[in-house]
């Protein structure tokens, strides 16, 4: 369900110094599987789609671009239009691979938008521990309120929840809660989130983690702020993981966002602890294209 030019979430592709980690770390933690390896790109899903993660070797950590649906081919014209407008640099009429048509450009603060119609469907493999599909990222801007007008007006999103003033902005694509979270910070992309199924999903990541002598850096808690229940971890390129269950749908295009202090306790439901260095781990945009 959509009511914007957006459908959905598309991809993530994150430029790695250590490919082969980073495969290991998708696969064998997350459970994704990998579809296609093309030169110094490899896709990876969790859904029946060619790919929702993607990584593209590089001598430099951080993201590559960040990939949405649009809901069709008038709603690709339209953001076009609107990306034209604002004078944004259009830097591809071809996106990464596995899509019918889209193009790349250059947002607010050097983050690379991809943007496509109809991702390629791919037969998934065996059923593996893996999640369901790629849900959501989180940003940290350093013009939060900036990064959230830009998403309403050129890209059709829509408020959740706003935190404090000007500190925290979730927005939505669909009826999931948040697409897209903005958190007031230094410029960087925090964390790229899982649905699974269960709470149990959650401990069993933790279990995978421990055998490998890796850890939780915080979870599983109950977010205010969407709902769910996560569990996060880092992964090989610096930046955050998160599997989630049981996220909030709004339903009611209608309805207004949710508001609360920045000091409430909007992060965690079942306790006010949130270790310090949570937020300092991440990774910047990357928008030569290496």
């Amino acid at each position: 369900m959509s009511w914007g030019l957006i459908r959905e979430m598309g991809h993530v592709a994150i430029q790695t110094t250590d490919i082969e980690a980073s495969i290991a770390d998708a696969t064998g933690l997350l459970g994704l599987r990998v579809t296609e390896q093309a030169g110094r790109e490899v896709y990876l899903a969790a859904a029946a789609v060619h790919h929702e993660l993607v990584y593209v070797e590089s001598d430099t950590n951080g993201i590559h671009a960040l990939g949405l649906v649009a809901r069709d081919g008038d709603a690709l014209k339209e953001i076009r239009r609107r990306v034209e407008a604002e004078n944004l640099p259009v830097i591809s009429d071809k996106p990464l691979g596995g899509v019918q048509d889209g193009f790349s450009f250059i947002g607010p603060e050097g983050w690379v938008f991809d943007i496509y119609t109809d991702p390629q469907p791919h037969r998934p493999g065996a059923l593996s521990f893996g999640p369901d599909r790629y849900g959501h990222v989180n940003l940290h801007p350093r013009n939060v309120r900036g990064m959230m007008e830009f998403l309403a007006r050129v890209l059709d999103f829509r408020l959740s929840d706003v935190i404090g003033d000007d500190f925290a902005y979730f927005m939505r694509c669909n009826a999931d809660h948040h697409g897209i979270a903005l958190i007031q910070g230094r410029g960087t992309f925090h964390h790229h989130a899982w649905q699974t199924q269960s709470i149990a999903d959650l401990g069993k990541l933790g279990d995978r983690l421990n055998r490998v002598g890796r850890e939780l850096i915080w979870g599983p808690v109950r977010h205010g702020a969407g709902h769910n229940i996560a569990a996060y971890y880092v992964e090989t390129s610096g930046a955050v993981v998160e599997l989630y269950t049981d996220l909030e749908q709004v339903y009611d295009d209608t309805r207004p966002p949710v508001k609360w202090g920045a000091e409430e306790n909007w992060w965690n439901m079942w306790g006010s602890y949130r270790p310090e260095e949570f937020r300092t781990f991440g990774i910047p945009p990357v928008s030569n294209r290496r």
